[in-house]
């Protein structure tokens, strides 16, 4: 491969227009020659100014390209930006983020000196909103309380080979040896397709010092459905790869089994009842301690952060375990429409 490779930038979006201008204007910024790069956006049939806003661009800039997404869901609109690419290399950013002027030179350098599959940097989790709850929401997010023990979440240490990255950048052979993101999958696509990669024995390459600012959803009923489906589609990938890919994934479905099947039996075996409750207590607990070390005397971000980790926590759980129902037990595939709040990750 060339060491200025020709770099197809892939973004998936639907109704983006509050961030869509900023990340477009980022590219433009960055430090990689633009004769040797193409931005492909793939739109789901945005209700918002988004599909206006990168027309224009696209006016100015003609490496700048607009192209329909009617499924309206993440993994149809990434097989459809790499179809239609010419890279050497494959570049996935997301319209929810800002990244700094060396970043697509830096992915492309170490992909290229360190024989990966696949490179990606650090989410620094940022509010969607100026307000307590999407302030609450980007903490947690970003918590090993809330998240685990994700290292793109988490950041710091030195570069090492991971089990996922935020987005990717891809070499364009990859594709053809081991396929194209699964259509099937509305959410953790990315965590499927990683999957692959590490089965087929490729790398993952997590560059810490290389900052993402990631703007994260700013209302609890968007965070609420996000990781409902994040649970929901995990069974799904854990039977296509044959495998749970990590092992954080079963903490909230064993929370939710633990809140659930207890009372249930508690009538028979009473211990088994003072156990749930035992602890119950000491989960909420843990919820207020993280919360009030989080919230740094802020009452309402205090207020706010009880109420979004266990809803992380549940919505996740609890969609798990419907996943497993559907997926696992009655084995089905997914099939017609999944609302997907935002069409970022």
């Amino acid at each position: 491969m060339d060491k200025t490779p020709f770099v197809s930038i892939i973004i998936p979006c639907r109704n983006e227009g509050r961030f869509i201008g900023k990340v477009l204007e980022n590219i433009l910024s960055q430090d990689y020659p633009a004769s040797h790069l193409e931005v492909l956006i793939a739109d789901g049939r945005s209700e918002d100014d988004t599909r206006q806003q990168v027309e224009g661009f696209a006016r100015r800039y003609p490496f700048i390209h607009l192209l329909d997404n009617p499924a309206r869901v993440v993994p149809h609109a990434l097989n459809a930006c790499i179809r239609r690419s010419r890279g050497e290399v494959i570049l996935r950013m997301d319209a929810h983020a800002i990244y700094p002027n060396d970043y697509v030179s830096r992915l492309v350098r170490a992909l290229l000196e360190n024989r990966v599959q696949n490179v990606g940097g650090v989410w620094v989790t940022e509010p969607g909103s100026d307000t307590p709850m999407a302030e609450a929401i980007a903490l947690a997010s970003a918590h090993r309380f809330g998240i685990g023990n994700a290292d793109y979440r988490l950041g710091g240490g030195t570069p090492r080979l991971v089990d996922t990255v935020p987005f990717g950048c891809f070499p364009r052979p990859l594709f053809e040896e081991i396929g194209l993101f699964d259509e099937e999958l509305v959410r953790n696509q990315d965590d499927e397709f990683n999957g692959r990669i590490i089965r087929s024995g490729g790398k993952i390459l997590l560059l810490p010092d290389l900052k993402i600012r990631y703007f994260a959803r700013e209302r609890l009923s968007k965070i609420r459905r996000m990781f409902y489906q994040y649970g929901l589609f995990k069974p799904l990938v854990n039977r296509k790869l044959g495998k749970p890919a990590t092992v954080r994934q079963l903490f909230p479905p064993l929370l939710v089994a633990g809140i659930m099947l207890p009372p249930a039996i508690a009538y028979w075996i009473p211990m088994i009842g003072l156990c749930w409750l035992g602890g119950l207590m000491a989960y909420l607990m843990m919820v207020v301690y993280f919360s009030l070390r989080l919230s740094n005397g802020n009452g309402y971000l205090l207020g706010a952060l009880i109420r979004v980790f266990p809803t992380i926590h549940l919505s996740y759980g609890i969609g798990y375990w419907i996943g497993i129902i559907r997926f696992l037990i009655f084995r089905k595939n997914q099939q017609g429409k999944v609302h997907d709040p935002g069409i970022s990750r």
